[in-house]
């Protein structure tokens, strides 16, 4: 018998993810999933039957181009000119991809050899520290703390080594809802271009900015040459199982990117590729309700939080509220109470322990997600007095 371990090495520990993990628990026990992040209802009308469109007309039922279809890519290139001033080339500056998953796993393939280094904010989503591994890398965190969860710049520089490949950024961050200032994100810049360092940085909640505003670090000076710039409709339009997401930065970028990509999924989305082409050109109300909607909905279940005795670390964007267990809960570890949290009330959260390499720097953090209808935040925030009791 082989006795050598069926899984590749650089995976282990990883397993199935925390996600899919309190998902099945949420469907087992009947509770209320305000774990993975995904709304319970769908996006705009019109959007949907974009798509529907597009499947009976015959666009997109086959292979798509490969990098994505032109009214895609030119609707994404349109769109960051539109909101951020700024000019991509569709045609060679674009990439369509299965989702930002698949965006950043290949960009962390195409970029990264074994031995390297790549800084990451940490707690980070836990596809970065798969797709890291599988490039052979080594993760290095920056650690995000609470209250505030602002990243210590001068750490920073001193994590910077010779092995530094890349830098990892999230604004808006998952899970603590931290959005990077234009002053941090110009001294990150600064390093970056002093170390001649790439920067692959994650934008999926770029309109979900409930406090400051989103700036894309490629618009600084000298980053535009170094920036892999990540995006992609599921968050904006509400519309998750499509998976369409995009990688944006300099032609040479992405063509080392489109390399790995073609070898993972090829093509994928076809006819919703069509429906996201007409959904970036939505109008300014669109994205504006969108947000103001959104921030109604964490202000709901943030309120209700406090109510039932959590610690809440007010978001600045996306759609997740990171909370500390408070010691009158009698439970001083995140998996565990996450674990019982549908026994005791009929609520499934996330763990933010699992998105850190040290464990004890979130042992008390849990992430609630907000992006559900206003019945079930309601229903959710009843259920939590419970605990309080």
């Amino acid at each position: 018998m082989n006795t050598r371990p069926l899984l590749n090495r650089r995976l282990d520990g990883l397993g199935t993810t925390i996600f899919a993990e309190m998902s099945a628990l949420a469907t087992a026990t009947g509770a209320i999933n305000l774990g993975q992040g995904f709304p319970d209802t769908d996006g705009p009308e019109s959007v949907r039957e974009a798509a529907v469109r597009a499947l009976r007309d015959g666009r997109g039922n086959q292979y798509p181009p490969g990098p994505g279809i032109p009214e895609l890519r030119q609707a994404i290139a349109d769109h960051q000119h539109r909101f951020y001033g700024l000019s991509l080339d569709p045609d060679t500056e674009v990439l369509v991809t299965a989702g930002a998953t698949e965006a950043i796993a290949a960009t962390m393939l195409a970029l990264l050899e074994p031995g390297d280094e790549v800084i990451a904010f940490e707690p980070f989503y836990d596809s970065y520290a798969a797709c890291i591994a599988m490039a052979g890398a080594k993760r290095v965190p920056l650690t995000l703390r609470a209250p505030s969860f602002r990243p210590d710049l001068d750490e920073l520089r001193t994590k910077i080594t010779p092995q530094t490949r890349l830098l990892l950024l999230n604004t808006p961050h998952n899970p603590t809802g931290m959005v990077l200032t234009t002053d941090e994100q110009s001294a990150i810049a600064a390093l970056a271009v002093e170390h001649d360092l790439l920067v692959v940085t994650d934008e999926v909640y770029e309109h979900l900015v409930f406090e400051g505003t989103h700036h894309p670090i490629a618009a600084l000076p000298g980053m535009r040459e170094r920036t892999v710039s990540i995006s992609s409709a599921g968050k904006t339009f509400s519309f998750t199982g499509w998976k369409v997401g995009w990688a944006m930065a300099d032609a040479p970028l992405i063509a080392a990117v489109r390399t790995a990509k073609q070898y993972l999924t090829y093509v994928s989305a076809g006819p919703f590729q069509y429906a996201i082409a007409e959904a970036l050109r939505l109008p300014n109300t669109y994205f504006d309700g969108f947000r103001t909607d959104l921030q109604r909905k964490r202000d709901l279940l943030g309120d209700g939080l406090r109510a039932a005795g959590f610690e809440v670390y007010q978001p600045q964007g996306t759609y997740f509220i990171t909370t500390d267990i408070p010691p009158s809960f009698g439970e001083k570890d995140a998996y565990a109470f996450c674990r019982a949290l549908p026994e005791r009330c009929g609520i499934v959260a996330i763990p933010n322990s699992v998105f850190y390499d040290d464990p004890d720097a979130g042992r008390i953090q849990v992430r609630f997600t907000f992006c559900k209808k206003d019945d079930v935040l309601t229903e959710a925030t009843t259920r939590l007095q419970v605990l309080a009791s």
